[in-house]
């Protein structure tokens, strides 16, 4: 389900994390040609009968397994991660990761084992009062994503920013089977944003056609996260 609160609450949390200074940037795409590069056991989530597509830059902080102390280096990195948001046949809402761009090598190395398509990227996260940069450049294939962001005023989400941002499942198929990784934490405080953003090569590296104009942005300074086992579906 989507909304402003989880579906469920992660009992036995795999991680807990923190995601920092993050903007949703969106756009509108055709369901069909979405619906043509998705796995098997999953079909487009649509809203005002157009599938999104979003391109979320974040900074990762205190990563770590619940009882233990976050690991210097490994506990904060910067991550861009491409989406878009898919129900699966059980009726699950989630989003789908068409690649998860990553600032540290061994992340990259455990999470593709977990059928996740993650790439090991330099990326840069600069934050200023009321605005904030992302540069991010893939270290094989330099594919590169930038957007300069203007922060504004908080602001309640209406159905559409439900939609977006109200996410608590993550689908991943490994093994040949699909799984659903449940995600938990509070609302997300959004805020008022407007962005320049040049993510064309990313689109193109997943297969996708190039974004139409300028996206939908929102900015959050963050939530707490707790992410839990991956279950069959």
């Amino acid at each position: 389900m989507t909304g402003r609160l989880p579906d469920q609450p992660v009992t036995l949390a795999l991680t807990l994390q923190r995601w920092r200074d993050l903007t949703f940037l969106h756009w509108r795409a055709d369901p069909a040609v979405i619906a043509a590069l998705l796995p098997p056991g999953l079909e487009v989530d649509t809203f005002d009968d157009a599938a999104w597509l979003g391109v979320t830059p974040f900074v990762m902080d205190d990563v770590r397994t619940p009882g233990t102390p976050a690991v210097p280096h490994l506990s904060r990195f910067p991550e861009v991660n491409l989406r878009t948001y898919v129900r699966a046949a059980d009726g699950a809402t989630g989003i789908w990761f068409f690649s998860l761009d990553c600032a540290r090598l061994p992340v990259v190395a455990a999470l593709r084992t977990l059928g996740l398509p993650y790439r090991w990227a330099e990326i840069e996260v600069e934050p200023d009062v009321g605005r904030i940069a992302y540069r991010s450049r893939r270290r094989q294939g330099g594919i590169r994503m930038q957007a300069a962001v203007i922060t504004g005023s908080a602001v309640s989400p209406g159905p559409l920013e439900n939609f977006l941002t109200g996410r608590w499942s993550a689908f991943t198929r490994r093994a040949g089977r699909l799984w659903r990784v449940p995600v938990e934490h509070d609302p997300w405080p959004l805020h008022t944003a407007t962005a320049r953003a040049d993510v064309g090569q990313l689109f193109a590296a997943a297969g996708l056609p190039p974004p139409a104009g300028g996206p939908l942005a929102h900015f959050s300074p963050g939530v707490s996260v707790r992410i839990g086992v991956p279950r069959p579906v």
